[in-house]
């Protein structure tokens, strides 16, 4: 079997959210399963490729021009880099003040029409694009081309305005969106099979809490829309083996999590052994860091701390310095971001707090149980299809889930898993069901491998 597949990210290469390790995570394990996988990425930095062949692609006039280099990265493996104009940027999506660039809907339907070019060289059996920066290239493609297309994120759908209908050859009215151009919607309309990114999320998004908009035309598509839980790539995420981890440590024997606990402590300048909550997030309404925020008031009553790491909302991230400053012994904020620090604090947090206010799967849920924190979180889309509350199964329990995505359902979230904390044998179980967790591709492979044959038949 050979799929094209097509994205915007593409971990380690470029990385925004969690596109970029889903995406990497599912091709490796489709080339370790021997499907043959040409993967497809903008050019955005002209990354060197070994074995590099340059092919000049076949694109609208509007679109042009337009070419491919195909060739490997540094570890062997296939990767394809398409150059149409104005695609290479510093960032994939935003300018310096953090606004999305003017030029983003003709850099991405330029990229679509260049990825259905590249399946014309290519000749695949089968396309898989995922989210809405690649959504117009099956209006490029022919209707015999079997098309898989996966929703990591309803909320971005890449809707502009609706003189784009004019350039898509193929049922451009699927794309017509209330006057507009909307890549997420048409692309729901012309794929063989629709994914998302959880069973759970799959489920909500049929409906107007949820739906973004888009509830109708995805009720329309619900026998082909399938949710297929994410996994995280295990070989990259390893306590046991991790380069970016000054000490290490495995499932059974956690020496070395108690030295990064200190570690992590050291550079904070906290002492003591109340529990830290690490947040590892992007600053956006999404993500519900201002519901922490709010926790505030109350940690010193359970004798917790709260420790963000992340970048985003200029107003959100004023919001978490506010509270350090109000709360300086029990709120530290690591404004940025960098790996180093975000597995520091997954290696050496007693709990990782994740209070979205909807999650379509969550990586870091599952990163972070990898690496021995408990994760707490509001009870949406993945994070329930990943999460055993303890408190509901105590023998197969990984960690706590907040019923209600406020304020007060994070403060009993904390609240309980402060309090299991307390009881070594339980903190124990509860750490242990999480490390020996299978996170890996390989049973989420296998169920795209089985959507792909669907497809294709």
């Amino acid at each position: 079997m050979h799929v094209l597949l097509a994205t915007a990210e593409l971990s380690p290469l470029v990385k925004v959210g969690g596109l970029g390790d889903a995406v990497a995570g599912l091709r490796s394990a489709l080339l370790a399963a021997g499907v043959e996988v040409t993967t497809v990425l903008p050019d955005y930095s002209g990354w060197k490729l070994g074995g590099e062949r340059l092919v000049k692609l076949d694109v609208p006039a509007w679109a042009g021009p337009a070419s491919a280099r195909f060739g490997t990265l540094p570890d062997g493996t296939p990767l394809t880099l398409v150059k149409v104009p104005g695609i290479a940027r510093s960032h994939p999506y935003l300018d310096e003040d953090g606004q999305g660039w003017t030029d983003n809907p003709a850099r991405f339907m330029a990229f679509a029409a260049a990825v259905a070019s590249v399946a014309e060289v290519t000749d695949p059996d089968l396309v898989h694009a995922n989210d809405w920066h690649v959504g117009p290239t099956l209006g490029f493609l022919p209707e015999s081309m079997p098309t898989v297309f996966t929703i990591h994120n309803l909320a971005y759908q890449g809707r502009t305005d609706g003189t784009w209908l004019e350039v898509i050859p193929r049922r451009p009215e699927a794309f017509e969106w209330w006057g507009d151009t909307n890549p997420l919607s048409g692309a729901i309309a012309l794929a063989d099979k629709v994914v998302t990114v959880s069973p759970n999320y799959a489920r909500e998004i049929l409906t107007s809490e949820f739906g973004a908009g888009l509830d109708g035309p995805l009720e329309a598509r619900a026998p082909d829309l399938v949710g297929i839980t994410n996994g995280i790539d295990t070989d990259v995420w390893d306590p046991a083996t991790d380069p970016l981890l000054p000490t290490h440590f495995h499932a059974e024997d956690l020496h070395g999590r108690r030295e990064l606990r200190s570690e992590l402590l050291s550079r904070v300048g906290w002492r003591g052994a109340d529990p830290v909550i690490g947040v590892v997030t992007r600053l956006t309404h999404q993500k519900g860091v201002d519901l922490a925020m709010a926790t505030a008031p109350y940690l010193e009553g359970m004798g917790a701390r709260l420790l963000v790491l992340g970048s985003g909302d200029r107003a959100l991230a004023d919001q978490v310095r506010s509270h350090v400053e109000q709360y300086p012994d029990r709120v530290h904020f690591w404004e940025g971001y960098d790996e180093a620090s975000a597995r520091l604090i997954f290696a050496g947090a007693d709990l990782l707090a994740m209070p979205s206010r909807f999650e379509p799967c969550g990586l870091n849920q599952m990163q972070a149980m990898r690496y021995g924190s408990i994760p707490v979180a509001t009870a949406v889309g993945g994070l329930v299809d990943t999460i055993v509350d303890a408190d509901v199964d105590s023998v197969h329990g990984t960690g706590f889930l907040a019923k209600d995505v406020t304020v007060a359902g994070m403060v009993d979230a904390f609240h309980r898993s402060v309090r299991a904390l307390r009881s070594p044998k339980r903190r124990a179980t509860i750490m242990h069901n999480g490390m020996t967790t299978d996170w890996s591709w390989t049973v989420p492979a296998a169920r795209y491998r089985e959507i792909y044959e669907a497809a294709i038949s």
